[in-house]
């Protein structure tokens, strides 16, 4: 039986961890993030984010070096809960990596239709009261095709890929500091939050899982490490992936907040761009915001296409979906079925256009949380150390916090209908493909 190649090193995996988390969400949704917190409020929200979410990766890094299994969550929970319930652990967490996917080919439409105002053209049909434009809809599948075709290839393709990409994202983002500091002034920070303080970080918080979902993508991809690879090196890319993550989205608001009055850019479209260009009265500000803004796409969609393919692949190998997903291209050595299944499954979420943007986030957030509190459950059942077993309590307690801010209405910015119907299908689609499989069984 063919296996998957074994190519990964300790680069690979900080750059696929970093770039599934950093996409153009700061781009496209600074004013939302902005509206939620303020610029110190949100800034806040991400840093205290990212420290929080520490303990977490400390678990993932163990879990990962315990059991190397592409199946992730699921095969960490399956050592202590039922089958049933490992299987839904790892179909939600599922939903977090993929729906980032048809994010990902929504925005690149989005995007280049900044660029090219002609794209917003041949309109289709409305969802939500938000037009599908034809050109937008073809580039959003001419991406996905893509990176389909490079991970299928194989996964060294794809590893370069993402490397090169954030490579150029940090180094623009660096670029894009400077500037802020050179230009920006701290009146322009004035109010620092938009309500008060702690609700300014608690509105952050509740999208931040669904952001720095990516730490944990490592796991993933822990077959395919290369055969002189040291597991110890699993912790090293988490942690520094989660904390250059936070680093960078905090960084990434307090610089437009610096640059401009904030609350001139709420509501607006591409709220960094326009920042930055009434800032300097110029027009090559954003296009270098919209380069770097094209890298860190593709290094977000490819890094959840990696993640969410392998995740399939798992299922499908353990059979607890038609076990055809878990096939394995014999000349490239990657998880082809599970890739097309991805694929096409993107596609159909494309169809949903520039509506699709922001309730994602919030359904992204719960999968994501869900996910790493069933991972550090089940590593506290399983770990005899005290220590590790405080640790794996912190993560429990904050990943809980995380979740419960997104399913209870007591909470600002709590799951409305359509998140709720929108989770129901992902879950109803789990349980069809389940009882496929057991059917044929």
């Amino acid at each position: 039986m063919p296996t998957l190649a074994r190519k990964l090193r300790v680069t690979d995996y900080f750059t696929l961890a970093f770039g599934t988390m950093v996409g153009v969400g700061w781009l496209v949704l600074m004013d939302d993030w902005l509206g939620r917190g303020g610029p110190l409020g949100a800034a806040l929200g991400f840093a205290l984010g990212g420290f929080l979410l520490l303990p977490v990766g400390y678990v993932y890094g163990k879990w990962v070096q315990r059991l190397p299994d592409a199946a992730s969550e699921a095969a960490y929970t399956a050592q202590v809960f039922p089958p049933i319930v490992s299987f839904f652990t790892g179909w939600v967490m599922l939903l977090a990596y993929f729906i980032v996917c048809p994010w990902e080919a929504v925005a690149i439409g989005k995007v280049a239709a900044y660029i090219f105002p002609s794209l917003n053209s041949f309109a289709l049909y409305s969802v939500a009261g938000q037009p599908v434009f034809l050109p937008r809809l073809l580039l959003g599948v001419a991406m996905t095709v893509f990176l389909a075709i490079l991970n299928y290839r194989g996964i060294r393709l794809s590893a370069t890929f993402q490397n090169w990409t954030a490579s150029t994202v940090i180094l623009l983002f660096l670029l894009l500091l400077g500037i802020s500091v050179w230009r920006g002034s701290p009146a322009n920070f004035q109010p620092l939050c938009r309500a008060t303080p702690l609700v300014s970080i608690v509105l952050t918080l509740q999208i931040v899982p669904y952001f720095l979902t990516g730490f944990e993508s490592a796991p993933k991809c822990a077959e395919e490490a290369n055969p002189e690879f040291r597991r110890s090196g699993y912790m090293r890319a988490i942690a520094l992936a989660l904390l250059v993550g936070a680093g960078f989205y905090a960084l990434a608001v307090l610089a437009v907040g610096y640059i401009a009055p904030w609350q001139n850019l709420l509501g607006k479209r591409f709220a960094t761009a326009i920042a930055f260009e009434q800032a300097l009265g110029a027009r090559w500000p954003v296009r270098l915001i919209l380069v770097m803004a094209f890298f860190g796409l593709f290094q977000c969609f490819n890094g959840n296409f990696v993640a969410s393919s392998r995740l399939l692949f798992a299922y499908g190998r353990r059979q607890t979906i038609p076990a055809a997903f878990g096939r394995i291209h014999e000349k490239f050595q990657t998880p082809s079925v599970a890739i097309f299944g991805i694929a096409t499954a993107t596609v159909v979420g494309l169809l949903l256009g520039d509506a699709l943007l922001v309730p994602v986030t919030e359904v992204g957030s719960m999968a994501s949380a869900f996910g790493w509190l069933a991972a550090c459950v089940s590593f506290w059942l399983v770990e005899p150390s005290p220590r590790m077993r405080a640790i794996t309590g912190l993560g429990i307690l904050v990943s809980f916090l995380l979740f419960i801010m997104k399913v209870f209405p007591l909470f600002p910015g709590h799951f409305s209908a359509a998140e709720w119907i929108a989770l129901g299908i992902w879950l109803a689609l789990g349980f069809a493909l389940h009882g496929v499989r057991r059917v044929k069984t």
